[in-house]
C-alpha cells in the first residue's frame, strides 16, 4: 500500500490555515497600537497575549516560551556548523525550470521555501500553534482578533543586504494575491482585507474574517524583496513586474542559505549565507547547521532507492509500507552505516482518501458511493499493519467525531437536519473492516450490492452493473504512478463495476487536479495541531467548488458544511472548536464524498549514520522537505541535525 498524493500534500498545504482578497494602503492612524507600543510584555501573565504589544502568540492560552527564552528544548543550541547534507525530490517533481515557487506554470527546486524565505514569524514544534517573532520583534493582536500589527527588527536584512521593510511585506501580499499567483496562494490570502504600512518597519494586517487562523495567516505570511525580478534600475514607486513574470530570477529572500550552484533541470545546491542576519535570534540558535545543502531530482522511486544505498544522499523518507518493511534492511543497516527509524508525530491526521468528483453524475447518488465503499478490502491490503484505516477528518485527535453528538455538535447541527443524512446525528462513522472475519469481504460486497440495488442500479446481461441511467458504471482512477489496485479491481468486477487506473504523468496530472478532470483521485490532506477552518474552507467549503486550482476536489457544495466550517472559524475556546469540528466530520464521512483510507502518525525514514541530534525530539515536524505553504511545520531533521564529525561548540 502507498501513501500518494504527494502532489496534492504539497497543494494541501498552500491553503492550509489562510484565505482571503487583498485591498493595500497605508495606515494613517492607529490609536490603538500607538497606545500600546510602550507596553511591556511580561510573558503572558492571566494568559491574554491580546491588545499589547507581545513576542509570541499562541492560539489558546499562553506561549510556552517566555520572553527571555534562548532556544527551543529541541534543539541543541551548541550544534556546530559545517559539513554538507544532501537530499533528493521529496515529491514527484524530478525536474525544476524556474524559482518562484508561488506561482502555477513550471516547478521550482523544492529547496526554496525551506532554505530560503522567511515569514514575520516562527512556528515552534512542541506546541500547538504558537508563532514567535522571526522578522518582527513584536506584534499586537486586537482583542477581538480584527488585526495584528508587526513591528519588523532592525537587523532583518535580505540576502542582497537591504533591510526588511513593511513595504516589502506589503509588497509580498500584493504578489501572493494578485491573479499571477498560483489560485490555491490567492486562496490562501483571501481573508486578510488589507496591509497597511504605519512606518518603515510597523505594517498592520486587517482582517476580513475575526478569527485566530488569520492571525497566523499574517504572521507565517512569506516575505521577499520589492527589488526581486525587476530591472536594475527599478526603484520604488515605478511599476513592478506581474509576478507571474518572475521565472529565473533568483530569489530575493531573508532565510539563512543562498542559491550557489545550479544545474537545471536537475540538481541545486544552497550555501550558508555567512551574512545571514538571524543566526543568533531565540527562533534560529541550534537551527540551519549545515554549510551546504545539495539537492539532486531522480525521476524514479527505485533508481532513487538504490542511490539512496549508494549514499548519493543521506535521507530517505519512505511513502510505501509495503516497501518501509521489505526493501529498507540489508547489510548497510545490519552494520548500522543506515539507521532506520520511525518518528513519532504528535499530528493530528486528515485524510488520506479515494476521492470521487461529484461534478460527475455517476456520483450524485450517496448509495453508489457507500456501495463503493463497501468493496474496498483495507485490511487486506495493510499486510504490513504499518498504517490505520482512516474514519475520520481529523484521525489522532480529539477533534476526531465520537460516539453521538453532543449538545455543542448537536446545536450546530440541527437547523440543517433536513438536508444532512440522518445517521449525521447518531454514532460516529466507522469505515467498513474485514479485520478478523473469514467473511468479512464477502459481506461487505453484499452490502454493496445491495445498495446498488437501492439506488436503481441493475446487473444487465452482459455482467456489467447499469446505472438507472443506462450508463454502466466505469470509475477511472487517475495516478501519476502505477498503483496497486488489483484486487480492489476484481472486488468491484464481481459486482459488474468497472475499475480502470489511468496513469498520467506528473504535469498531466497536476492539470487535470486544477480543473476537476478526473473521477477518482487518492489525495492526502496534510496534518494539524489544531484543525484550521481555513484548511476545510479549501477542502470542503462551497466558493473554492467553482474555483479551478483549488482544493475541493470532491466538489462539495453544502450549506450545513460551509456553516460548521464558519463555526470553526468563529471558536473562541477549544471546547467550541471541538464541537464545530467534530459536527463536520460527521457530515463529511456520512455523506461518503470519498473512501477513506489511512493515516501513520509516524514519519518512516532511513538515513546515513553521519548525523548528530538533538536530545528531545518535538511532536510536531516533518522528516522531509515538502514544504509548499505559507503555514507548515519544519522538517526537525534537517534543520537540527548536524555533521556528528564536527565537534560542539563551546558552552
Amino acid at each position: 500500500m502507498t501513501c500518494s498524493g504527494e502532489i496534492d500534500q504539497a497543494r494541501r498545504r498552500l491553503a492550509a490555515l489562510l484565505l482571503g482578497t487583498p485591498l493595500a494602503g497605508t495606515l494613517h492612524a492607529a490609536p490603538n497600537v500607538k497606545a500600546a507600543a510602550a507596553a511591556p510584555d511580561d510573558g503572558g501573565a492571566g494568559g491574554d497575549f491580546t491588545g499589547r504589544w507581545v513576542h509570541a502568540y499562541a492560539a489558546y492560552g499562553a506561549p510556552k516560551y517566555g520572553p527571555g527564552f534562548t532556544h527551543f528544548d529541541y534543539v541543541q543550541p551548541r550544534a556546530p556548523v559545517g559539513g554538507t547534507i544532501r537530499l533528493r525530490n521529496p515529491d514527484r517533481r524530478s525536474s525544476f525550470d524556474k524559482y518562484n515557487p508561488w506561482t502555477t506554470r513550471g516547478n521550482a527546486p523544492a529547496g526554496v521555501l525551506i532554505w530560503m524565505v522567511e515569514g514575520l514569524c516562527h512556528l515552534s514544534q512542541d506546541e500547538p500553534m504558537a508563532m514567535y517573532g522571526l522578522l518582527a520583534e513584536a506584534l499586537f493582536v486586537e482583542p477581538d482578533l480584527s488585526a495584528v500589527t508587526f513591528r519588523l527588527r532592525e537587523a532583518a536584512r535580505f540576502s542582497n543586504g537591504d533591510p526588511v521593510l513593511a513595504e516589502d511585506v506589503r509588497h509580498s501580499f500584493e504578489m501572493l494575491a494578485s491573479k499571477g499567483a498560483s489560485p490555491a496562494y490567492q486562496t490562501a490570502v483571501a481573508g486578510i482585507a488589507r496591509v497597511l504600512v504605519r512606518d518603515a518597519r510597523t505594517v498592520r494586517f486587517e482582517f476580513k474574517e475575526k478569527s485566530r487562523d488569520q492571525v497566523f495567516n499574517a504572521g507565517t505570511l512569506p516575505v521577499f524583496s520589492r527589488k526581486w525580478g525587476q530591472a536594475a534600475d527599478w526603484v520604488p514607486g515605478q511599476p513592478v513586474k506581474p509576478f507571474d513574470q518572475i521565472v529565473t530570477e533568483l530569489p530575493i529572500a531573508s532565510g539563512p542559505y543562498v542559491i550557489d550552484k545550479i544545474d537545471m533541470p536537475r540538481r541545486i545546491e544552497f550555501k550558508r549565507n555567512p551574512q545571514y542576519w538571524g543566526r543568533d535570534l531565540p527562533v534560529r540558535r541550534g537551527h540551519f547547521n549545515f554549510e551546504r545543502v545539495v539537492y539532486r531530482n531522480y525521476q524514479d522511486n527505485e533508481v532513487a532507492f538504490e542511490a539512496f544505498k549508494a549514499g548519493e544522499f543521506d535521507l530517505y523518507k519512505e511513502y510505501s509500507s509495503r516497501a518501509w518493511v521489505r526493501k529498507h534492511k540489508g547489510v548497510k543497516w545490519a552494520d548500522q552505516r543506515i539507521l532506520k527509524e520511525s518518528l513519532d508525530t504528535g499530528f493530528g491526521q486528515q485524510l488520506q482518501s479515494y476521492q470521487l468528483n461529484l461534478r460527475s453524475p455517476k456520483f450524485q447518488d450517496v448509495r453508489v458511493r457507500e456501495a463503493l465503499g463497501y468493496t474496498y478490502d483495507f485490511d487486506t491490503l495493510n499486510k504490513t499493519g504499518v498504517f490505520t484505516r482512516a474514519s475520520s477528518v481529523f484521525n489522532n485527535s480529539e477533534f476526531a467525531a465520537q460516539g453521538t453528538p453532543g449538545p455543542g455538535e448537536l446545536k450546530l447541527l440541527e437547523p440543517f437536519r433536513a438536508e444532512l443524512p440522518p445517521r449525521v446525528f447518531g454514532p460516529a462513522f466507522v469505515a467498513p473492516s474485514t479485520a478478523n472475519n473469514p467473511k468479512g469481504l464477502r459481506q461487505n460486497l453484499l452490502k454493496a450490492r445491495e445498495l446498488f440495488e437501492q439506488a436503481g442500479c441493475k446487473l444487465g446481461t452482459d455482467g456489467k452493473l447499469r446505472l438507472p441511467s443506462g450508463e454502466p458504471l466505469v470509475v477511472e482512477y487517475m495516478v501519476p504512478r502505477t498503483a496497486n489496485i488489483v484486487d480492489w479491481q476484481r472486488n468491484l468486477k464481481k459486482l459488474g463495476v468497472e475499475l480502470n487506473e489511468r496513469l498520467v504523468d506528473f504535469a498531466l496530472y497536476r492539470r487535470r487536479l486544477e480543473q476537476y478532470d478526473f473521477d477518482m483521485v487518492v489525495i492526502v490532506e496534510g496534518r494539524f495541531t489544531l484543525p484550521a477552518a481555513a484548511d476545510q474552507a479549501a477542502i470542503y467549503g462551497s466558493k473554492s467548488a467553482d474555483e479551478e486550482g483549488n482544493s475541493n476536489f470532491r466538489g462539495v457544495k453544502s450549506r450545513a458544511v460551509d456553516a460548521m466550517i464558519d463555526a470553526m472559524n468563529r471558536a473562541t475556546t477549544l471546547e467550541q472548536l471541538r464541537d464545530a469540528a467534530r459536527a463536520l466530520d460527521r457530515i463529511v464521512m456520512w455523506n461518503f464524498w470519498q473512501i477513506p483510507d489511512l493515516w501513520a502518525a509516524r514519519e518512516p525514514i532511513s538515513f546515513w549514520n553521519k548525523f548528530g541530534r538533538p536530545d528531545k525530539q518535538p511532536p510536531y515536524f516533518q522528516a522531509d522537505t515538502l514544504i509548499n505553504g505559507f503555514v507548515e511545520w519544519a522538517p526537525w531533521p534537517l534543520w537540527t541535525w548536524w555533521d556528528q564529525s564536527l565537534p560542539l561548540k563551546a558552552a
